[in-house]
């Protein structure tokens, strides 16, 4: 099956080619489809939904569109759906003007203002899996055939921030990765392998209910 994939990011093209080898992927840029949502929602469901009926709307094929995020539990769950345009404890919905900061600079932004609420004692009530340090990704997928026909999945992958942006490593996965750790595996997100971290990943396990969705229409 064709389905097309509402994003611009190659890297999530790339991790989806893995997760479903049995179907052709596409991307908007794939084709010269302009593609580039307002994503107003408020919650990584919403943001989804709006992202696959676009894409739905102009090329009227199955679409499964997915939001995700990091959430720290100790800033209350931010960024959020705001991870990728997160530009540190002044602009945490992101700059005004749009713009975006660098992958590092955000890296460096979230660990720096993690250190600063635990240093502080200003960390909210919450349930801390893996202590103080705690965060997990979160990705909702929808998948879209049609105005009055969809799915959704919503999954998470739990982790720990690193304690200093010295102990990034690892040239895997992409975006946060390298300052996740995975106690169970004594190592980031980003040095572990892409079978793994697909086999564990928020995305990866969103992808294996969608499959067997797809499996069954």
């Amino acid at each position: 099956m064709k389905i097309y994939l509402a994003t611009g990011n190659k890297n999530k093209k790339r991790e989806m080619i893995q997760l479903l080898p049995e179907h052709e992927i596409v991307i908007p840029s794939d084709e010269n489809i302009a593609f580039d949502p307002d994503e107003t929602g408020i919650t990584f469901y919403e943001n989804s939904l709006i992202k696959a009926k676009a894409l739905y709307d102009i090329v009227h094929c199955p679409v499964i569109a997915d939001d995700s995020g990091i959430c720290v539990d100790a800033l209350g769950g931010a960024p959020g759906i705001f991870s990728s345009r997160y530009a540190g404890p002044q602009f945490m919905q992101g700059k005004p003007d749009g713009t975006k900061i660098s992958q590092d600079e955000q890296n460096k932004f979230i660990i720096s203002q993690l250190n600063d609420v635990i240093k502080m004692g200003k960390l909210p009530e919450a349930q801390y899996l893996h202590g103080e340090r705690s965060c997990h990704y979160t990705c909702a997928m929808v998948l879209y055939l049609g105005p009055d026909r969809l799915f959704v999945a919503q999954e998470t992958f739990e982790g720990t921030l690193i304690n200093r942006i010295e102990d990034a490593c690892g040239e895997g996965g992409f975006g946060y990765d390298p300052i996740v750790f995975l106690p169970e595996y004594n190592k980031t997100v980003a040095q572990i392998s892409a079978e793994e971290k697909n086999s564990i990943s928020h995305r990866g396990k969103a992808v294996r209910v969608i499959q067997k969705i797809i499996k069954n229409l």
